[in-house]
């Protein structure tokens, strides 16, 4: 238990080894040699707190908040010294809001408890003492022996060892971690593959050896080793960790060279927790990782807290407020000693100081009456602004999710939210930078051409059609396989010798393009589902075949997309049998040896295998980029196959190179002794296999290249264009080939073809860049062009990045497009860092689809997953996850647009209302010789912001539509009125400020006016006290700031009329109880009968009405003059004309032609208010502005009818 504390606190790790020795069936020695590793449970822990230590982490974590602990510091001060309020003012509200959160968090981990308890309690069978075992998955332990069952998911970190197989492999689906749908096949070592039942695994004596956890799914680096006699392992596993870090050589090096064996394991051998088994009847595996060090749990850390610009402008006024604050108090204070000088007004005789007051120290007196002025003002800083922000967005981010113009019914997918903090920074993007692969376009490969041999064909139908003429042919459209139908009587186009012979010319034609689809067919990862193959691909690349009925699984869409190409053609590959590969060619079963996957990677960006043919021979058979490949080869038509890449590239397709090696024995032996060391090896296993790699993908012969076509997605180029239109950049991020990526920024819109293309690419050094970036902008300023585009490599782009940033900032931010072409994904994230850190600060947003999108995805302010193709890595990763590219318009223009307004309004609305709430108090010490006598009843002072005017804020915040959605997102000129923050701008800030000063002092001095004068205004003669006075002050600011909230709401539901109205009444029915009723609990009733007597008072109902109108009456003018003299693309489009020669203002609005704004007072108010019947309202768009008559969105409330649209 203490080890187990001392860990928790980071003071003991649980690994003092880069290593960690696992015993199989945790067979320890007896002997005494060896001190087994401890290992933590299989116990998955993603809550945040426990019984013991929710009060104290909970309460930690919330008074980290700058407002929160600025409150309990004023609560302290209550309690520790004589203030004018009670404590309650300030405990209750601050007790309401920690309590509210408290419970909220504390109900979302008690349900990820429940999801806990449900996972560690889930039945597992373990095989012990030569039996299976029924037990919990918390139960297991590093080293059990696990028996997982088809459908079933995996426990913990595995180690294959067998399965139902005689080859030992199974096939398994990582949806839950990786998001990737398609079948992967996992190997056990042959030693293990044989011992498929309980009783031979436990005659299994073996030791793996392996690195301490990582996060990184794909990376897993071990060896087993296996022997019948414990001894032998102990002296040997003795022996590996004395020389561990120096000895990467063959396992089989050791004192008992026939008694141990040891096997490399691999990503391949590695089963994930949280994986499910697919397609195998059941599988047994050892556990490595268990709980919280398996590769699914250690992705569980949060990513970096991401703050939208609104939260940081609150914090910001925050902070501006607390000055006025603490100069209001410092005011007070100074102004009551300066009273105080006077002997009359320092002891009053009606008010004598004690003999501990007069012997007192001034210091402290000061001190103390500043901070009773300091508690007394408080309330100007609005502690219910954070939990009320907190839910308006949580409670906001649901109409995203029920938004159904969001949702894709092919792939029965919608919209995600994983961040609801930055809702409104949707509507605040300036850059978007966007993937092109799966992001534009739609990540379905479909094979049109290629080049086999400098000849060019195109797929047709399932028949390869030349594309020029042939030294056999003139006519550039005949088949290929008709000018060699006098072959079709072949049985074979292999000896039993060779894939390549020498007969007749036609014949030698014929192997070529044989070989180079065999290569396809042989040289992937593809997985197959499906048994039957008779009469698959009977003739020579056929157009009349039946539809092969396998069907491929694959985690790259182009190897699909190549494999099933070859099918179609006549290659079929059928699929793995044990280390085999099986291909039919015309009707003949074929099978090669797989003895070798050099697995793909992004800095090779090639694969290859090497396998055996019938006849004994070797080859190597490559596949990769042609920047990759065509430098490795040495024969074949390079220069031809060259031209064709780039003219593929030309037509937006995605190209590959094919290429071929034959080995000779020697080599072959070479090669396997070199990847063997290599992939045995458990330190620097990367650099060491990457070097083994390009020892062996060397002297290739070309065959060809592939070119795969992949479609745009629905309306890309509408979006972009919108895009532009609201004055937001788009960057293309991508990794494909220059030629191919401005091919497709050609065809989605992303460059215009009047657009003036500048290049940034093949730049050797830093001086030859530099030269060129400062062409660039020399011609930005000398062409009288109005948009540039601009085009760079990732290599220039290193470059670029690493001495030139100033500049190719300067030349990027003059172009309207920029396009970024084989780029790493580091680099993609550099380039995002780059134009956020830029001095105009702008936000920034990435959409992708892949786990190379990631990290842009999180370095942008707003991360955008699509939900596509390659996984759900992105969408995971990201803020937002969508479907496809088209709905990020909606997203930007209607939500983005509609939440910021939303919260920028309700925050300058809080520090308005809170003005008006704490200012009167302020004045009136003017009028008490600064005695610190509260103005308003303590009841009040709490209950203010909680209940009388919290829910109308709330709802606006959810509901506001201050324009239709569809006028939204037909006008994307509209996104450029809230940019750059214009609501929350200093200036808008000042305004609120103002008004709510101005209201205040219409409050009080209005009040003051009336009752000052000792006049009575009861029946009775009886005079009103301070206590009506102050109600008199907060009943007139309890509905003036509540209409104010009416002004500002335009679109207006039965939910909006409830709370508005509701809350007034609301609050007069309180008052009538609190103050009606003598309560027995409360130990003095200041408002007894004074809320009754005041409004008893018909003065008081005139002066509550005056004072109300006084107040709106200038911000409506202000409002009218504002829209007439200088209004806004969004006041504007708020006015449609309809056929009727009736304008409409806000929607519901309406004047006849011809009226100005100014004709009646009456009018001034609906217009504002919008204030109109919905009949006399006849909505129309002209013919130019698109109609989405699928729109079906939560946030178009009000009813339309798609005939006036």
């Amino acid at each position: 238990m203490w080890r187990w504390v001392r860990q928790q606190l980071g003071f003991d790790s649980p690994h003092q080894s880069d290593t960690r020795t696992i015993y199989i069936a945790n067979r320890f020695p007896q002997n005494g040699l060896y001190t087994p590793q401890k290992f933590i449970d299989n116990r998955i822990i993603s809550s945040k707190y426990t019984v013991w230590n929710f009060v104290p982490k909970n309460l930690f974590e919330q008074f980290r908040r700058v407002a929160n602990f600025y409150f309990l510091i004023i609560f302290l001060v209550q309690l520790m010294i004589d203030t004018p309020t009670s404590p309650i003012t300030s405990g209750l509200p601050l007790f309401f809001v920690i309590t509210v959160t408290a419970i909220k968090q504390g109900y979302e981990d008690w349900l990820r408890h429940n999801s806990d308890n449900e996972v560690n309690g889930a039945p597992v069978y373990v095989v012990r003492s030569g039996g299976l075992v029924k037990t919990r998955s918390k139960n297991i332990r590093v080293g059990d022996i696990v028996r997982i069952a088809k459908d079933e998911i995996f426990p913990a970190d595995l180690v294959l060892l067998s399965s139902d197989r005689l080859d030992g492999s199974c096939h398994v689906t990582t949806a839950s971690l990786d998001g990737e749908t398609n079948l992967k096949t996992h190997v056990a070592v042959p030693e293990t593959a044989l011992l498929q039942t309980v009783a031979n695994l436990d005659t299994l004596v073996a030791v793996i050896e392996c690195q301490q956890p990582e996060a990184d799914l794909y990376r897993f680096m071990g060896r087993m080793i296996i022997t019948q006699q414990m001894e032998e392992i102990v002296s040997y596993s003795l022996s590996f960790s004395i020389s561990f870090m120096e000895r990467n050589s063959n396992c089989k090096k050791t004192r008992t060279p026939r008694s141990v064996q040891c096997k490399p394991l691999g990503p391949e051998s590695l089963l994930l927790r949280g994986a499910r088994l697919k397609n195998t009847k059941e599988i047994f595996g050892v556990a490595i990782y268990t709980g919280m060090e398996t590769k699914m749990a250690l992705n569980y850390k949060s990513k970096s807290q991401k703050r939208s610009a609104v939260e940081k402008s609150m914090n910001t006024f925050l902070i501006i407020y607390l000055i006025i604050l603490i100069l209001e108090a410092i005011i007070s204070t100074i102004l009551k000693y300066t009273w105080q000088a006077e002997e009359k007004w320092d002891e009053p005789w009606y008010n004598q100081k004690t003999e501990h007051q007069r012997n007192s120290s001034k210091i402290l007196r000061f001190i103390s009456d500043f901070l009773a002025f300091l508690v007394l003002y408080n309330f100007i800083i609005p502690i219910s602004l954070y939990v009320t922000v907190e839910m308006q967005k949580f409670l906001g981010s649901f109409f995203i999710g029920w938004d159904l113009d969001l949702y894709h019914e092919e792939s029965d997918q919608k919209a995600q939210v994983n961040t609801s903090d930055l809702n409104e920074e949707l509507g605040q993007v300036e850059y978007v930078f966007t993937d092109k692969t799966g992001t534009l376009t739609e990540n379905e490969m479909h094979f049109r051409e290629c080049s086999i041999n400098g000849i060019k064909y195109r797929e047709i139908n399932g028949r390869l059609l030349l594309e020029g003429p042939t030294p056999d042919s003139s006519e550039g459209d005949l088949s290929y396989p008709s000018s060699l139908s006098h072959l079709n009587n072949l049985t074979h186009l292999t000896t039993s010798s060779s894939f390549r012979t020498s007969p007749e010319n036609e014949t030698e034609l014929i192997k070529e393009h044989d070989l180079f689809f065999k290569a396809v067919s042989l040289c992937h990862t593809v997985q197959i589902s499906g048994v039957q193959t008779d009469g698959i691909g009977d003739g020579p690349w056929q157009s009349n075949l039946a539809p092969s009925p396998l069907e491929y699984y694959a985690s790259s869409p182009d190897e699909k997309a190549l494999v099933e190409a070859a099918a179609r053609i006549g290659v079929v590959f059928i699929g793995n049998s044990e280390e085999t590969m099986e291909v039919k060619t015309l009707g003949k079963l074929e099978r090669y040896k797989l003895l070798h996957i050099l697995e793909f990677d992004s800095d090779r960006r090639r694969m290859s295998v090497i396998v055996q043919a019938p006849s004994g021979e070797k080859f190597l058979f490559a596949k990769g980029a042609e920047s990759s490949i065509l430098p490795k080869c040495i024969g074949g038509e390079i220069e031809k196959t060259r031209i064709h890449v780039d003219e593929f590239a030309l037509k937006g397709l995605r190209t590959l190179c094919i290429a071929y090696r034959q080995l000779t024995s020697k080599e072959y032996e070479e090669i396997n002794r070199c990847l063997f060391e290599a992939r045995t090896a458990l330190q620097q296993r990367e650099e060491k296999l990457a070097d083994a790699f390009q020892v062996v993908e060397k002297d290739l012969t070309l065959l060809g290249a592939t070119a795969v076509e992949d479609r745009l997605q629905d309306k890309v180029r509408e979006t972009i264009e919108a895009l532009r239109m609201a004055g937001i950049k788009v960057w293309v991020l991508t990794g494909d080939k220059h030629e191919t990526a401005v091919s497709v920024s050609l065809s989605c819109g992303h460059f215009h073809r009047t657009m003036n293309i500048l290049e940034l690419i093949n730049q050797k050094s830093d001086s030859e860049c530099a030269e060129q970036l400062r062409q660039l902008a020399r011609r930005i300023t000398e062409d009288h062009v109005i948009q540039h585009g601009l085009v760079v490599d990732g290599t220039s782009l290193s470059l670029a990045l690493r001495e030139h940033e100033k500049l190719f900032m300067e030349v990027c931010r003059n172009c309207s497009a920029v396009l970024c072409c084989r780029m790493a994904p580091l680099q993609k994230a550099k380039v995002i860092r780059l134009i956020k850190i830029s001095p105009e600060k702008p936000i920034t947003l990435a959409v992708g689809d892949g786990a190379n999108d990631v990290s842009m995805i999180q370095e942008a302010h707003v991360g955008i997953g699509i939900m596509g193709k390659e996984g759900r890595q992105a969408a995971r990763n990201s803020d937002y996850a969508i479907a496809r590219f088209k709905f990020l318009s909606k997203l930007l223009f209607v939500h983005g647009h509609f939440y910021y307004i939303r919260i920028a309004t309700l925050v300058q609305y809080f520090f308005y209302k809170n003005v008006c709430f704490i200012t009167p108090q302020f004045l009136y010490q003017f009028y008490c010789l600064f005695s610190q006598q509260t103005l308003y009843d303590s009841v009040y002072l709490t209950l203010y912001n909680i209940c009388f005017t919290s829910l109308p804020i709330l709802i606006y915040s959810l509901l506001e539509q201050h324009i239709d959605p569809h006028v939204l997102q037909s006008k994307p000129t509209l996104y450029r009125d809230i940019s750059k923050n214009h609501l929350l701008s200093i200036k808008t800030f000042l305004y609120w400020t103002i008004l709510g000063f101005s209201h205040a002092f219409i409050f009080f001095f209005g009040s003051y006016f009336l009752i000052g004068k000792d006049i009575s205004l009861l029946g009775n003669g009886q005079m009103f006290g301070n206590w009506t006075f102050g109600t008199l002050v907060f009943t007139v600011m309890v509905i003036t700031v509540t209409v104010k909230m009416a002004l500002e709401t335009h679109f207006w539901t039965w939910i909006n009329h409830l709370v508005t109205w509701g809350s007034i009444i609301f609050y007069f029915i309180f008052s009538l109880f609190y103050g009606g009723i003598l309560w027995p609990f409360l130990g003095s009733q200041n408002m007894y009968f004074v809320f009754i007597q005041l409004l008893s008072s018909g003065s008081a109902w005139f002066a509550i009405i005056l004072m109300v109108v006084m107040c709106l009456f200038l911000d409506i003018v202000k409002k009218v003059f504002d829209r007439q003299l200088h209004p806004t693309s969004t006041q504007k489009a708020q006015l449609t004309e309809t056929n009727s020669g009736v304008k409409c203002l806000d929607s519901m609005c309406c004047f006849p032609e011809g009226e100005t704004a100014c004709a009646s007072i009456g009018r001034m108010l609906e217009r504002v208010i919008g204030r109109c019947s919905p009949t006399h309202v006849s909505r129309s768009w002209s013919a130019s502005d698109p109609f989405y008559t699928n729109d079906r969105s939560i946030l178009t409330l009000s009813t339309m009818d798609s005939s006036t649209c």
